[in-house]
């Protein structure tokens, strides 16, 4: 739940750059007043406006990062789907009611020490490894911000984290508190058990028309026939228009040239660099490197992480003349003798090496063509369903306006939600599930708007009849009805038995009974924590093993097959004292201080939020995340 909470509580400028800044936003429930005024206020948290352009800013960048996070470009679509409009709302609310606590207190960071962030980010670095300016301002363009915007925005995250950082800080739970979580998180329990076999219900009679009938009622899904549709569509794939369109090699060849960095990539180099003072100390540290000791031990013996000596995957000329030249000359592996650097002497290590490409015209002459072609094509199927709609627009009905533009037209008498006919054939449709959901989601007796699928096609559809599902005739699924309704009955009773078992232990105090007239034996279990699965016991059976009383007795059923279990809880332990000042114990209680401490910023910011008053546009939210509600 902490994890959770913290998950969506950066600012977009610690999510990007700042990780040291976590700040623990949850996502708390919106008691809001949400209104719907033509201001281009987004929301508003005591006197502070958060205008559409800020909120449209953050929403982007929290898209940007969950893509960045996934490897794969997040639509609008999917970015509903995900929340994420909601998301950036919470923290953008619950960010600005903690900074206008800030402000109220008059914290706030000093110039050198937002200079000090700000030449620290990775992001920021340039060829050479260090801070570099141009490179800063292109970054945060790309992230919609003005270069005193971003330090603005720095500062306020510095001044922010004092604040949340000053509540949370060094805290620690009270010691029985402690120590009653600690003996809870690690009692031991122990337990006698027998196994309850399927076999000892006994046999299960013979269930009457009724009871399968009354069964295959309550079941309706696996024993009725699908939903059927009845439609004619009208359709354009790209095979349909390819051959319509052409491309010359001329227009392939500007194409190319557009293109060219994706087909001429210099070769690349992971570079690590060591700087050192002068040339005497290099030239010892690279005598040492040839007498056996490890570039990285180099780095570590003069205080370096792996970060420090980093400098990416660059080109030759990012390096410049010098060092791009040594760095160039070696095997991947290898390190350089001592080359002149911007402040210093420098050795150099290639930890791997990025193969450039440089494929000719003739190379991906091919490729270039079915690409354009393909695009053509598509253009071509735009313009065709375009002159469709018009000539709807005009009166035509499905048939003659899919003549006219020359969609070829199909008309299918039954297809269920797998794509196959009433008889079990297949069905003349393209072989893509959104083909299917559009079909079952249109109005019957109605002829809907052109659609895409995935593959570029192009359909109009008019449903012309709808067979719900219906249950069929017991005699037709006789034999699998008959087979659920014993299993289940059999699981009823095998269950009801087992309670019961484990009520008559509970009352003997013993499992030798039972154990006698099942015919099996009294185990015994070796000694298991909470929340810990232990075969035979799965998470359900421990987790009643530890919430019954000492000598009791429970059931559930067993880690694997179909058997059932009768335990009784036999032996409870709880660890050793232990004093405040053992590691182990000090390990927990700091842990659950840093946990409770985690709680506190969000109980903040959800009490400054209350404080402060909140009132959210829901029509700026909805037209910058594309929702409709």
């Amino acid at each position: 739940m902490l994890q959770q909470m913290r998950k969506f509580s950066k600012s977009w400028v610690a999510s990007l750059f700042l990780g040291a800044l976590a700040l623990s936003f949850g996502v708390w429930g919106i008691a809001d007043i949400f209104t719907g005024t033509v201001d281009t206020t987004a929301a508003t948290i005591g006197s502070v406006k958060i205008s559409q352009a800020d909120f449209q800013r953050e929403y982007q960048n929290l898209i940007r990062n969950q893509s960045a996070r996934m490897g794969t470009q997040i639509t609008p679509e999917q970015a509903q789907a995900m929340g994420l409009g909601q998301d950036t709302l919470e923290r953008v609310i619950s960010r600005t009611a903690v900074d206008n606590e800030v402000h109220r207190l008059g914290l706030t960071a000093t110039d050198s020490a937002v200079a000090e962030q700000v030449r620290t980010i990775p992001a920021f670095a340039g060829p050479a490894g260090s801070f570099d300016h141009p490179t800063f301002l292109r970054v945060i363009e790309r992230s919609g911000f003005t270069e005193q915007g971003f330090i603005d925005a720095v500062r306020s995250d510095t001044a922010r984290e004092q604040l949340l950082g000053a509540t949370k800080n060094g805290l620690q739970p009270p010691p029985g508190y402690a120590r009653a979580l600690f003996n809870y998180l690690n009692e031991v329990r122990a337990v006698h058990y027998v196994i309850v076999p399927p076999t000892s219900v006994g046999a299960v009679p013979t269930p009457t028309d009724a009871q399968l009938e009354s069964y295959m009622g309550a079941h309706p899904d696996r024993f009725s026939t699908p939903e059927y549709r009845e439609f004619t569509y009208a359709g354009l794939t790209t095979n349909d228009v390819i051959g319509q369109v052409k491309i010359s090699d001329k227009d392939l060849q500007n194409e190319y040239e557009l293109r060219k960095d994706q087909y001429q990539i210099p070769e690349k180099r992971a570079v690590e660099q060591i700087t050192f003072p002068d040339e005497k100390s290099a030239a010892a540290a690279s005598t040492e490197i040839q007498q056996g000791k490890s570039f990285e031990d180099i780095a570590t013996a003069r205080g370096l992480k792996a970060s420090d000596v980093q400098l990416g995957e660059l080109q030759q000329a990012d390096l410049g003349a010098e060092r791009g030249k040594a760095a160039f000359a070696l095997s991947e592996g290898a390190v350089s003798k001592p080359v002149k650097g911007a402040f210093g002497f420098v050795l150099l290590k290639v930890a791997k090496i990025i193969p450039g490409q440089n494929k000719s015209f003739n190379d991906v002459k091919d490729e270039l063509r079915k690409d354009a072609l393909t695009k053509l094509a598509q253009s071509k199927i735009n313009d065709m369903v375009n002159a469709f709609e018009d000539a709807m627009a005009g009166g035509d009905d499905l048939a003659k306006a899919a003549k006219k533009v020359g969609m070829k037209l199909v008309h299918v008498k039954s297809m269920d939600r797998t794509g196959l006919a009433a008889d079990g054939s297949k069905a003349d449709v393209p072989a893509t599930p959104d083909f299917f959901t559009q079909v079952f989601n249109a109005d019957v007796g109605v002829t809907g708007d052109p659609f895409q699928t995935q593959d570029g096609s192009a359909y109009v559809l008019k449903v012309d009849g709808d067979t719900p599902p219906k249950l069929k005739p017991l005699d037709q699924v006789r034999p699998q009805v008959e087979a659920e309704w014993t299993n289940a009955r059999r699981q009823t009773g095998l269950i009801d038995k087992a309670k019961a078992l484990a009520a008559q232990a509970t009352r003997e105090g013993s499992l030798a009974a039972i154990a006698a007239a099942l015919n099996t034996k009294e185990l015994e279990s070796p000694g298991f924590q909470r929340g810990r699965p232990s075969d035979p016991f799965p998470t359900e059976l421990v987790a009643a093993i530890f919430e019954a009383a000492p000598g009791t007795a429970v059931s559930g059923k067993a880690a694997k097959g179909d058997d059932y279990i009768v335990a009784r809880i036999t032996g409870v332990a709880h660890p050793p004292p232990m004093t405040a000042a053992e590691p182990q114990y000090r390990q927990f209680v700091a842990q659950i201080g840093s946990q409770i401490g985690d709680d506190i910023p969000a109980s903040f910011a959800m009490a400054a939020r209350k404080r402060q008053g909140v009132t959210v546009n829901q029509k700026i939210v909805n037209a910058v995340t594309g929702s409709g509600s």
